[in-house]
Formats: C-alpha cells, structure tokens, sequence
C-alpha cells in the first residue's frame, strides 16, 4: 500500500481517497481534497496559504533541514525482496519517528520559548498605561507591583553588565596568554640549559 503526498498541502493521501489530476504531459498530480484540488486550478500559490506546509516550512514553523526527514522520502529504486532487509526497516521506521517526534517537540519548545515573556510584557504595559481604568482600591497594588517590576528588572541589567565585563576580561586574558611568546629549554654541550625565545 503507497501513501501518496497531496501535492498542494502535503498531507497524506490516502488509497481510494482525494482526487488525482493527471495533465496533458502525463505529469501527475495527487490531491487530498477538493479544497486542495480548488486551490490548484485557481493557481494559487501554497506557500503563501498558512494551512499547508510549504507555507509553514517556509516561515520557519516546521523543521526543515533534519535527517530523519530523508529516511521518509520516496526512493523509485527496485529492490529485491529481503526477508532481514524489510524487518531491520520496519524497525528503523519505528525508531525513527520516535526521533522525529522528540525532535520536533525541542524544536517546538525552542521556537516558543520567549513568547510567555513577550506576552508578560505586553500586559504590563498595557495595565501601566490604562491604570485610569482600574477601581481606585487596585491602583495602588498595582503602583506596587510595577515598581517592584522596574527594580528587579534594573537589578537584571546590572548583573547582565557585570557579567559582560567579566567575560570581556577573560578575553582579554586570553588573548595576553596568546600573544606570550612560547620559551623553549635546550641543552647545550658544557653550558648546561640555555633558554630561548621563539619569534
């Protein structure tokens, strides 16, 4: 059983289901639904629709360069059947989801990972500048928490910079450490150990 890709939105389809358009070049095109089917004949362009996933590849929402994504791609090469051949794939296919999955759920978490910050943000500022509208008893509280806010948020830039300046200083050391000369010890006949510098 072949599990064809919908050419327009790339989701699976299935044997007996979606509709096949085959042109008058013979090139074939596999579609999963009518709306699919639609959206081709009026030439739209998948990558500019949000609900497919050329769009979503192309906005950087999807993994796109991973190998677990290669070991899926259709291969046209005949080969001959092999009982141990088809075992050891089943279970590499296995395993390789398992792979993907988890790969996929990291890539999620890190392209979600400052959003709660943003959204905090963003709802401060907008309690800051709207505070007219809360009741009169809530003003205060809130004065509170937005100084308590700007304190700590200055006590985060300091120790930022501090951080900065530390790291700017082992650099420097560093590179004080890469420019020293190496001296190199050599045992000269009846002199005894004769130091040199290296240019």
């Amino acid at each position: 059983m072949r599990i064809e890709t919908c050419y327009f939105c790339s989701a699976p389809c299935y044997p007996s289901k979606g509709i096949t358009f085959v042109r008058n070049d013979a090139r074939v095109f596999r579609f999963c639904k009518s709306k699919c089917h639609k959206n081709f004949k009026m030439k739209r362009n998948p990558r500019k629709l949000a609900w497919t996933k050329a769009f979503r590849r192309a906005h950087g929402k999807e993994m796109t360069v991973d190998s677990t994504l290669t070991f899926a791609a259709r291969r046209n090469v005949p080969v001959r059947y092999n009982r141990e051949l088809v075992a050891t794939t089943l279970k590499a296919m296995g395993r390789v989801s398992e792979i993907r999955a988890r790969r996929e759920r990291a890539f999620y978490k890190n392209r979600m990972k400052g959003n709660r910050a943003r959204q905090l943000e963003a709802d401060r500022k907008l309690v800051a500048e709207n505070q007219h509208l809360l009741p009169p008893e809530e003003r205060d509280a809130v004065k509170e928490v937005l100084e308590q806010d700007e304190e700590t948020l200055a006590e985060q830039q300091q120790l930022d910079e501090l951080e900065e300046e530390e790291l700017e200083a082992l650099e420097a050391k560093r590179k004080v450490k890469a420019k020293r000369p190496a001296r190199t010890a050599r045992l000269v006949r009846g002199q005894g150990v004769e130091m040199d510098v290296d240019e």
